[in-house]
């Protein structure tokens, strides 16, 4: 079981997200649990203060070291002590997240996750605990709570246990250096519109070509940039052949 500490200062956002999701389902096989921890518990004074205005002045605030140091040190506990934990912070500095890093938090057991908010958070946590940044992408949103949930959902979804059957996970998008081939389900036809004819056929090696097929060319034409990767790797496999 992997646990999963997430410090907040909006718990019920990661809650409600949770309990949504198939997330839930994964804490309902005791595939992953989860340490929802509320920053504001850690505040300073009697309003609870989380942020402060910046030194050498400037606009915005930043939230606070020593409630994080602290509340770091309690989730260390909860995942069950520091060693070998990953602490995660979503930011637009870090390494562009995608399924490779997905599948490779999935084999951890101990994680947290700081969501931060405001201009960011103080750097001194950055050197003391942060062990990974990674970001969604080059846009900026109000708080670190949905990126933190993007990370998480893609990496819970393929933990062995989580999902039905763990192959639906690694044959989705990005698995396999391709965007996945269309999907058909009932009717048969709707619209004037009909299902491949391969598909009914129950050829399955005549399947599988036509779904390969449809994978290359899809990515070639969507993902010129994940098809340029595609065809180096193929390269490669085959001098090292």
């Amino acid at each position: 079981m992997i646990q999963i500490a997430v410090i907040t200062p909006v718990p019920d956002v990661i809650d409600t997200l949770i309990q949504n999701s198939i997330l839930r389902k994964a804490v309902e096989k005791n595939v992953v649990k989860f340490h929802i921890i509320n920053l504001r518990d850690f505040g300073k004074g009697n309003y609870r203060q989380i942020d402060d205005t910046p030194f050498g002045g400037g606009s915005g605030m930043v939230m606070m070291a020593e409630p994080l140091f602290d509340a770091i040190d309690y989730a260390m506990e909860l995942v069950g002590g520091p060693d070998e934990v990953q602490v995660i912070y979503p930011s637009p500095q870090g390494e562009l997240w995608n399924q490779k890093y997905a599948e490779e938090t999935s084999q951890l057991k101990k994680l947290i996750v700081i969501c931060g908010h405001y201009k960011g958070i103080d750097e001194r946590v950055m050197e003391k605990y942060v062990t990974h940044e990674y970001s969604l992408g080059d846009f900026v949103m109000t708080g670190g709570e949905i990126p933190a949930m993007v990370m998480l959902d893609s990496t819970v979804r393929l933990i062995p246990g989580t999902l039905n059957t763990l192959d639906s996970a690694l044959t989705d998008s990005f698995s396999q250096d391709l965007l996945d081939h269309p999907h058909y389900t009932q009717p048969r036809e709707i619209d004037g519109m009909d299902v491949p004819e391969v598909l009914l056929g129950g050829h399955h090696a005549n399947i599988d070509a036509w779904r390969q097929e449809q994978k290359e060319s899809r990515t070639q034409e969507r993902r010129p940039d994940l098809w340029r990767k595609f065809e180096k790797l193929k390269v490669m496999e085959k001098n090292n052949a």
